[in-house]
C-alpha cells in the first residue's frame, strides 16, 4: 500500500478520494475541544444550543474537521512530506453534527520544483470535506514540501527493523 506520493508522481489536476470516512461521535467532538480548551458551549453544551441556536443542537467544533481532513489525506498526498508548508485558506462551508460522516478528496492544484534544493519540489492542493449526505462542509488549500523519487534513498518503509527470529 501506497504512503504518501514523491513529487513526480503528482500530476496537476488530479484527485484522490480519500478512504475511508470518518463518523464523527460526540466522544471526539468533545474530547477534541478539550484537549485544545475550546470550551465554547456551542460544542459542549446540549442544553444551550438546543435554546439559543438555530440548529437546536451542538456544533461539531470546525478545527477539528479540518484536522480530520488533513489526517485523511496523508497516505494519499503527505505521507512522504518533508514539510507542511502553509494553509493557505480555509473555509467552513457548512456545519458538521455528531453522527455526521465526513469524506475527504484532494485535487493538485500546482507543483513546482524547489529553488533552493533539487531533491524536492512543492505541492498545492486543495482539499474537500463532504458529509454522508455529499454536503460541502469544509474546504481548504495547503501546500507540502515533498521528496523528488530520483533523490529517494530511504526505502518504502524507513525506520522499520527487520523481524529477528529467535
Amino acid at each position: 500500500m501506497q504512503f504518501g506520493r514523491y513529487y513526480e508522481e503528482f500530476e496537476v489536476g488530479a484527485t484522490y478520494k480519500h478512504w475511508p470516512g470518518k463518523t464523527v461521535t460526540e466522544y471526539d467532538d468533545h474530547l477534541f475541544c478539550l484537549l485544545t480548551m475550546n470550551h465554547h458551549p456551542l460544542h459542549m453544551d446540549a442544553n444551550f444550543a438546543e435554546k439559543t441556536t438555530q440548529f437546536g443542537k451542538n456544533v461539531v467544533v470546525g478545527n477539528y474537521i479540518y484536522s480530520l481532513l488533513l489526517g485523511m489525506s496523508v497516505a494519499d498526498i503527505s505521507g512522504k512530506a518533508i514539510a507542511n508548508l502553509e494553509v493557505e485558506s480555509l473555509r467552513h462551508v457548512a456545519p458538521t453534527f455528531h453522527g455526521d460522516t465526513i469524506y475527504g478528496e484532494s485535487t493538485v492544484l500546482d507543483k513546482k520544483e524547489s529553488k533552493s534544493k533539487d531533491d524536492r519540489g512543492i505541492v498545492s492542493v486543495e482539499t474537500k470535506g463532504y458529509n454522508q449526505d455529499g454536503k460541502l462542509v469544509c474546504v481548504y488549500r495547503r501546500k507540502v514540501m515533498v521528496p523528488k523519487q530520483s533523490h529517494a534513498t530511504a526505502g518504502e518503509q524507513p525506520g522499520r527493523p527487520e523481524l529477528q527470529e529467535n
